[in-house]
């Protein structure tokens, strides 16, 4: 590859700007999730059999999205651990003690994005930081756009779904047994899925 090459007096070629999607353009602004339509769930292969399926059933959280430029869109969300559901009450109160979640200690599992893009079509990854225990590391979700509407009530909504992998060791959460017949009782990978709907804010008043 030559590193020096001798300067073209040709015009530079003008690269244009992608032409934005006037109806994308129109979702641009700040929601709220809308907790009694949206899920945060987990789910975690039991006993090496079958798998457990659980959710929480409060939240909150922030969406801000570009339209025009995804990539400045973001998303902030607060997960109260002490709601967890997987059916089973006595399951759901070993998950939030000690041996787990410590939800009296730890409340909240949180995530907070740092970046944003667009894979392509209605495909987006959104990465940030998901916090439990006190525990910090970097979680990528990859999300579909679902599309959007106004709600009888008038709302302007955005709908998403979701999922991503992770390893509950990374975050502590590290309690197990062994079976008789080899293995452990809960594995250690976990899919998160996350299914969004959220209300647009209105715009402030001149």
């Amino acid at each position: 590859m030559a590193l020096f090459t001798r300067k073209s007096t040709a015009a530079p070629t003008v690269t244009e700007a992608p032409a934005v999607d006037p109806a994308l353009a129109a979702l641009t602004g700040t929601y709220t999730l809308d907790p009694a339509h949206s899920s945060i769930g987990f789910t975690v292969r039991h006993a090496m059999v079958t798998n457990v399926r659980g959710s929480f059933g409060e939240h909150e959280g922030t969406l801000v999205v570009d339209g025009t430029d995804p990539a400045n869109s973001s998303a902030s969300i607060d997960v109260k651990i002490g709601s967890v559901d997987t059916g089973i009450a006595d399951r759901d109160g070993h998950l939030v003690s000690g041996d787990f979640f410590d939800a009296e200690k730890f409340p909240l599992m949180t995530f907070r994005s740092t970046k944003a893009e667009q894979l392509g079509g209605e495909a987006y990854r959104i990465t940030g930081d998901l916090t439990i225990k006190d525990v910090t590391r970097p979680l990528a979700i990859d999300l579909e756009f679902n599309g959007s509407a106004t709600d009888v009530y008038g709302n302007e909504r955005v709908g998403f779904e979701g999922s991503a992998d992770i390893l509950r060791s990374d975050w502590g959460l590290t309690w197990n047994a062994a079976l008789e017949t080899g293995g452990v009782m809960v594995s250690d990978k976990v899919k998160l899925t996350f299914d969004i709907s959220a209300i647009k804010a209105a715009a402030p008043v001149a």
